[in-house]
């Protein structure tokens, strides 16, 4: 069985694809293509589940991920990397073709990057730790480290926790606009003390300030479509015990 993806407009001719929750052999609450080797699921479930994403996405290519740590350190991955390591980190790139870079997200913002002229990619996790510490910038400098012109790299942000799901207090909102008063307009009213947060637009603002010109944003919300994608939040909220995780990722054809 092939397990469904989207893509990015932005990285078309691009192997990669956002992976969401159908297509998978995992059962109940981690239903069904849950690839989160720290949710407790059946590592041998996980296993085939992360071979079908590879699959789909970048046939015979190998797959690495990390031990991802909601900060903004970016790995460089080639062929003489152990590609079954996970270092903590939370972003990967690569020029070396055949090797799938992997970022695992539940309400977090999956990134892909890709400089098609130099033959550079990168993937980065960014929860709102990583995203405020800077992950993406540390990704555009990884891959200009390997030859990628930052005027030249498109963005691709996927599936993540959306506005209208994801209610923050005061004091997380003084956060980010003591960071940087402009970021006061990634807020909406929300009850009182509380507001609701875009933060794949957030995302999008800090890769535009850093030089990006091509950025497409998906505009699912991992929250609120339960049947598709893994959710940390809904999770909680539902008092379910685990949670999923979805794979996104990226890779280079050719030899």
């Amino acid at each position: 069985m092939s397990a469904p993806f989207v893509t990015g407009r932005s990285l078309d001719g691009i192997a990669h694809g956002f992976f969401g929750r159908r297509g998978g052999v995992s059962a109940g609450d981690l239903a069904s293509l849950n690839c989160g080797l720290g949710s407790g699921d059946d590592p041998a479930l996980i296993a085939e589940n992360r071979k079908r994403v590879a699959d789909a996405a970048l046939p015979g290519a190998v797959l690495t991920g990390l031990y991802q740590v909601h900060g903004n350190r970016c790995v460089v991955v080639d062929d003489s990397s152990d590609l079954a390591a996970r270092p903590e980190a939370d972003a990967l790139a690569t020029r070396t073709p055949g090797i799938l870079l992997g970022i695992l997200t539940a309400d977090c913002v999956p990134v892909l990057f890709a400089d098609r002229e130099a033959g550079v990619v990168g993937a980065a996790h960014a929860g709102w730790k990583g995203a405020v510490a800077g992950v993406t910038d540390a990704t555009l400098e990884a891959m200009e480290s390997l030859g990628a012109t930052r005027a030249h790299i498109a963005v691709a942000i996927g599936p993540c926790i959306g506005r209208a799901s994801y209610e923050v207090d005061d004091a997380f909102v003084e956060r980010f606009v003591t960071d940087d008063p402009a970021n006061e307009r990634f807020f909406a009213a929300g009850k009182p003390g509380h507001a609701m947060f875009d933060i794949a637009a957030y995302v999008a603002a800090r890769l535009a300030a850093a030089g990006v010109t091509r950025i497409a944003i998906g505009g699912q919300d991992t929250y609120a479509e339960a049947e598709d994608y893994f959710s940390y939040r809904r999770a909680c909220h539902r008092g379910e015990n685990t949670y999923g995780r979805q794979l996104s990722v990226i890779g280079l054809t050719g030899g």
